[in-house]
């Protein structure tokens, strides 16, 4: 268990409770149940964030971890994987963390844990991101998902209402700039949907907003936040397929991508099976399927980053699903 160090270091590290409340962010209430379930996430999150920073050794932190309710465990392993990459980037005690951490339970939650990276490097200087554990070819472009969700959530006025996007983003490397920010606007759509409340009508609102260029990513994000953390009940996400219009497509992969994620870590619920049924026109199972046969070889560069030939290759045949 943590010892004085790490309660320390976690009392150092960890933020405000208050800092998830919608209030306190000035997000949209649509209803005190989705008030509740957002807020709920957000401690969720800054649990494992905490669990993370206290813990003297990874097995302590997933002792920890399995007591958080599985509809938002998720969420903690992804605040746990910010805990776990922020100590990382710090000048003392070690730099594998994360990596550590992905040996064991966390294996199951990869793609939270991916994130929960990203989420740090919005907090470590820039200087250190080298310190970062993103050795998987593929998933390590989901870092930037959570880079873009950070900024939105935390820097709403300037990603969400002023709709900046970072020119020349050093992360992976000059070359990767162009679709670094697509990613990036994947974690933007993402954080709308708490933005918004889960708000469908607002949600949609806000992203038809932006340019139309980046609209397909945010919806992408959307469908994913949709899916994962719930919110809105059949009327509602049949709103957002339609208000998606010729980006449905995208909602569908989003959906998927958090159907997988659900189902790999164990934790799939009664609203994965309902989003994935009217977002991608198909079960939870079949969804993670598709995703699974869809994977590309990682070390193949034609040009386009196998991150997105795989969510093109999910889109088509999610959208394909449905429409048959």
């Amino acid at each position: 268990m943590a010892n004085r160090f790490g309660r320390l270091r976690s009392r150092l590290l960890t933020p405000s409770m208050n800092e998830t409340r919608l209030f306190t962010r000035g997000f949209h209430e649509k209803s005190p149940e989705a008030r509740e379930r957002l807020e709920t996430v957000g401690e969720s999150f800054l649990t494992g964030y905490a669990y993370a920073a206290a813990a003297s050794s990874t097995a302590d932190a997933e002792i920890r971890l399995g007591t958080v309710p599985p509809q938002f465990r998720g969420f903690a392993y992804e605040g746990a994987a910010m805990g776990m990459a922020v100590r990382d980037g710090l000048p003392i005690g070690g730099n594998r963390h994360v990596e550590h951490f992905l040996r064991g339970e966390a294996a199951r939650h990869k793609y939270m844990v991916y994130v929960g990276v990203g989420w740090a490097m919005a907090r470590v200087p820039r200087f250190r991101w080298s310190r970062m554990y993103t050795a998987d070819p593929l998933l390590r472009w989901l870092v930037l998902d959570g880079y873009g969700f950070h900024q939105a959530y935390f820097r709403t006025d300037k990603y969400v209402r002023g709709q900046y996007q970072e020119p020349d983003f050093p992360w992976p490397g000059a070359e990767w700039s162009w679709y670094a920010d697509r990613v990036i606007d994947q974690g933007i759509g993402r954080a709308m949907w708490f933005v918004g409340g889960t708000d469908v009508e607002r949600v949609t609102a806000m992203i038809d907003s932006f340019s139309e260029e980046r609209h397909a990513d945010l919806y992408a994000g959307a469908g994913l936040a949709a899916t994962y953390a719930g919110g809105a009940g059949k009327a509602e996400l049949q709103l957002l397929q339609e208000r998606a219009g010729k980006h449905r497509k995208w909602v569908a992969q989003g959906s998927g991508f958090a159907a997988t994620a659900r189902l790999e870590a164990g934790l799939g619920n009664e609203h994965t099976v309902l989003a994935t049924e009217v977002l991608c026109g198909t079960t939870p199972e079949q969804a993670m399927l598709v995703c699974q046969e869809s994977l590309p070889d990682p070390c193949v560069d034609d040009g386009t980053p196998a991150y997105e030939v795989w969510r093109c290759r999910i889109a088509e045949r999610l959208a394909a699903g449905a429409e048959g």
